[in-house]
């Protein structure tokens, strides 16, 4: 193997399907951090001495700078983001707030997730085993005697069995290998094992962001619309996505990748189509999806294409729903690159409904975001100054 081939390996995160295409000396922790951006494991020492970067794989504690992202194909890999949501935090953090165990933050997710391996295996450890049993992550700020008070809280708590994380889904776990790459899953019990339509519930609240795109293009509605109407070929045309099962009556689960610059998410979720008109050549879908960080985007979409001239207009129109990292972006910069990317699958919708094929885009670098965001915050500062002289002016009036 060449240094810069890639291997592509398969495996849950938080009980969510990843996947990343890393060079075979790639540690799991910076497939984690790099590729997958879950930044809450934290590397310190990167010689599996200061337990900074403790995550649990196939159930057990392990330390990601010292294992390969290839090792752990097929995997069952639990990292901090899988324990507790914002919302709704894992006793062990609780406590750890109580008890002023956080100190600068740097051991803290090294320091959970070993608590949590220990309370797991070793239910009912005693306040006084437990300066030994955690000695395996360092803290730089000597804040051991809080740490430890918080553990045991929760050891005392819950004697039995430590309480289940808060973030994680129902592992499906993929097949084991020695090393990474695609392979063909083919389980016993095929049946049992086929992913299975869920009802969508859209939230109803605001969106965090609402796109409107109207995009003028060569083709005639009936080829644009041939295309519309044939689910797996329209999913090609939108950047990054892909179909993964059909459960009929227009019910899909699918994957569509998303890079921002240095961040990349894989989002793994289902589409309903709930609308699919000939007559006016409209399409509405819902669709709700995760990625392996925990962030989620829901959206109600519609597509419509109508005569124009020669050719036709696409209308595209979604109210999208975004938590986590996806949302962070801001509104302005996330309702951008959502524009972005609905342009681009316009441009390839009507490539491919002229029987050409669509024009691969890359995605934008660090360097586009920033300038993205800086032209958003500039829209932004306008349209208040804009709003702001108006009502000066009435109010002076």
């Amino acid at each position: 193997m060449r240094a810069d081939e890639t291997v592509t390996v398969s495996f849950t995160v938080n009980g969510r399907p990843a996947s990343v295409d890393v060079a075979p000396r790639v540690t799991l922790a910076d497939a984690l951090r790099d590729h997958l951006g879950l930044t809450g494991t934290h590397l310190g020492c990167e010689h599996g001495v200061c337990g900074m970067c403790t995550v649990l794989v196939d159930g057990d504690a392990a330390r990601a700078c010292l294992l390969l992202a290839c090792q752990v194909e097929g995997a069952d890999i639990m990292t901090i983001e899988g324990l507790g949501k914002a919302d709704d935090l894992h006793p062990l953090q609780e406590s750890f707030g109580r008890h002023h165990a956080l100190q600068c933050g740097f051991c803290t997710p090294g320091m959970l997730m070993s608590a949590y391996d220990l309370l797991d295996h070793e239910p009912g450890v005693t306040a006084e085993e437990l300066p030994v049993k955690m000695s395996g992550v360092l803290c730089r700020c000597t804040g051991y005697r809080n740490i430890i008070d918080a553990v045991a809280e929760v050891a005392q708590a819950n004697p039995e069995t430590v309480p289940p994380p808060r973030n994680c889904s129902t592992a499906t776990l993929l097949p084991r290998t020695s090393v990474g790459g695609r392979r063909s899953i083919r389980p016993d019990n095929e049946a049992d094992a086929r992913p299975s339509a869920v009802e969508i519930r859209m939230p109803q609240t605001e969106p965090t962001t609402a796109i409107e795109v109207d995009d003028d293009v060569t083709a005639r509605v009936d080829a644009v619309w041939d295309v519309m109407e044939d689910t797996e070929r329209l999913a090609r045309c939108l950047p990054g996505a892909e179909l993964m099962a059909d459960f009929g009556n227009d019910r899909y689960k699918g994957r569509i990748r998303v890079s921002l610059g240095p961040v990349k998410l894989a989002f793994v979720g289902d589409i309903h189509v709930i609308e699919r008109d000939p007559q006016t050549h409209t399409i509405r879908a819902l669709a709700q999806a995760e990625d392996a960080g925990g962030g989620s985007v829901q959206a109600d979409v519609l597509f419509n294409v109508e005569p124009r001239g020669e050719g036709s207009v696409i209308h595209a129109r979604a109210g999208l729903h975004m938590t986590g990292r996806i949302a962070q972006f801001g509104r302005s910069l996330a309702s951008d690159v959502s524009r972005d990317m609905f342009k681009q699958f316009t441009r390839a919708l009507d490539a491919t409904a002229r029987g050409e094929a669509p024009t691969l885009v890359e995605p934008p670098s660090a360097i586009a975001i920033a300038a993205q965001l800086a032209t958003s915050r500039l829209r932004a500062i306008r349209r208040r100054v804009r709003r702001a002289i108006r009502q000066r002016l009435k109010r002076e009036e």
